[in-house]
């Protein structure tokens, strides 16, 4: 079908006859036909299923392929979020695997570059329906951009023995990293059909979503689906650890899987079978995050040794993260309370990190919450760039986001920087121009990052006109781009004290650090 658009005639109720009215032509894929919608230049089609709803005995198996539809589909709204604890703008719901695409192909012969989102939320919320996450901004570039879903929380993430019996790998958990290959593998099926080109698909997503791009980055199940990778406030390159911390939050599949006994047990359930017929909103509570886990499948292993050992799926990346991540998350409110946690959570290493990441007298300033900066973001952007430039042949791309007002020192927010997930909007291209806060410069970078991120998709290099020269980062020359209020080349952010961090995480992958950690 080489027209996306045909004009129908529709009853004219004002003049009692027949009119022309532009609308979008049904779209043939996989399973059925498909009606979307003409918004501002883009056809536009959401609530689109990529997999079998997750329900019933599909709970906490790996996604099944979506049924095929009789007659014509429409996809005009967006579809539930995933069941979590918040409530998305669209509702939520355990039937989730949906996903939306934004195109500005007027033909499927086009071929244009394909961005695909990875919603964020710690991976125990999410949807693809947030305002910010609207993909007109970045469509109107010139790519197809596609979001979409993936179970979160306890649905998601569950790991049991039971459940690692059923499957023919013996391993259970990883459900919503395999919803995202799921997703990846029908947008390869079926994008061309949109104009989009299956041959130059681009991941990306910011904190959990960006941490997903990392692992996607790693998993075998991923290889060949994708051909460029963005990673906002992302990476997963710390060592597992039964006690999990930012940074460290991986555990191995026997550890996770005792984790979910537990949880079993806190519920009153004695099977899997019993949880399974329970209705989702009235599932136990977790303690703490639901989250990945390297089950030996999907995570093969520890993603620096899979990076070490050059077993990844070898693309360009862009990376980065935001200047002042370290305000968004409970950082401590006193100087001994931050000394505290950080000798608790770091043991051996805890002075030199404190000299490091030094705190104030009687405040928590910038320069102590940038450790929880750098050890959940920071730390991981930089090794992921360091070891894509050595091992792997694609180019990388870091960045780092401080774009902020100069708060005057008699304000509250002297020495704030950007705090976690503000990127977004200015990726997605959704800075309020009419907001009395919003500066001149704040829609400059704005328009510099739309033209960067739809580059990368393109060319898979951030480069070309209208925008400044990005310099490639290597080891030899380790060049990040600033989003201050211009774009700007400059070194890295607070070098010496990552090789603080990185000497911590060295340590923690000995025999004596590993034990440590038990």
């Amino acid at each position: 079908m080489k027209g996306l658009f045909f004009l129908i005639p529709v009853l004219a109720v004002i003049t009692g006859g027949p009119v022309q009215t532009r609308q979008p032509a049904p779209v043939k894929v996989e399973q059925g036909l498909l009606q979307g919608t003409y918004e501002s230049g883009l056809t536009v089609y959401k609530g689109v299923p990529f997999a079998a709803p997750p329900v019933g005995e599909l709970r906490w198996r790996p996604p099944q392929p979506p049924p095929n539809w009789e007659g014509i589909r429409q996809a005009d709204k967006y579809a539930p979020g995933p069941i979590q604890g918040g409530n998305p703008p669209s509702g939520k719901s355990e039937d989730c695997l949906y996903l939306n695409i934004w195109t500005p192909a007027k033909s499927s012969d086009e071929k244009l570059p394909v961005l695909v989102w990875i919603y964020g939320g710690g991976f125990n919320a999410g949807a693809t329906s947030e305002r910010n996450y609207s993909g007109e901004k970045l469509a109107s570039k010139g790519v197809v951009l596609v979001s979409i879903a993936y179970r979160v929380g306890i649905l998601g993430f569950l790991a049991h023995p039971e459940l690692s019996r059923e499957n023919p790998r013996r391993v259970s958990g990883n459900y919503g990293l395999l919803d995202m290959i799921a997703g990846l593998q029908w947008i390869r099926k079926n994008i061309a059909a949109f104009g989009g080109d299956t041959g130059k698909v681009t991941i990306f997503g910011e904190s959990a979503g960006g941490i997903a791009v990392s692992m996607l980055c790693a998993s075998p199940l991923a290889k060949g689906l994708f051909h460029g990778a963005i990673s906002q406030s992302g990476g997963s390159f710390g060592p597992p650890r039964p006690t999990t911390y930012p940074g460290e939050n991986l555990k191995r599949l026997p550890d996770a899987e005792k984790s979910g006994e537990a949880y079993v047990k806190s519920g009153g359930f004695n099977s899997i079978s019993e949880l399974r017929k329970t209705e989702p909103d009235k599932l136990p509570a977790i303690r703490g995050l639901a989250w990945p886990i390297i089950d030996g499948w999907v995570i093969p292993d520890d993603q620096y040794k899979l990076y070490e050992q050059g077993s990844f799926n070898d693309t360009p990346i862009l990376v980065g993260y935001n200047s002042d991540e370290g305000a968004s998350f409970s950082p401590p409110k006193t100087p001994e309370l931050y000394i505290s946690t950080v000798r608790e959570r770091y043991g051996k290493f805890a002075d030199e990190l404190i000299k490091a990441y030094p705190v104030g007298v009687s405040t928590v300033p910038k320069t102590a919450r940038d450790l929880a900066r750098d050890a959940a973001f920071g730390w991981h952007t930089w090794v992921w760039a360091r070891l894509q430039s050595q091992k792997g042949k694609s180019k990388v791309f870091y960045y780092y986001f401080d774009q902020h007002p100069d708060y005057p020192e008699d304000s509250p927010r002297f020495g704030y920087g950007s705090p976690h997930g503000q990127d977004v909007a200015y990726v997605f291209g959704h800075v309020d121009p009419a907001n009395p806060q919003t500066t001149k410069t704040d829609l400059e970078i704005s328009d510099a990052m739309v033209t960067y991120w739809t580059n990368f998709a393109k060319y898979g290099d951030p480069n070309g006109r209208g925008v400044p020269v990005w310099e490639q980062f290597t080891v030899a020359t380790p060049r990040v781009m600033h989003f201050r209020q211009t774009p700007q080349m400059g070194p890295v952010p607070d070098e010496e004290s990552l090789k603080v961090l990185d000497s911590y995480f060295a340590w923690r992958r000995t025999p004596e650090g590993d034990a440590w950690a038990k």
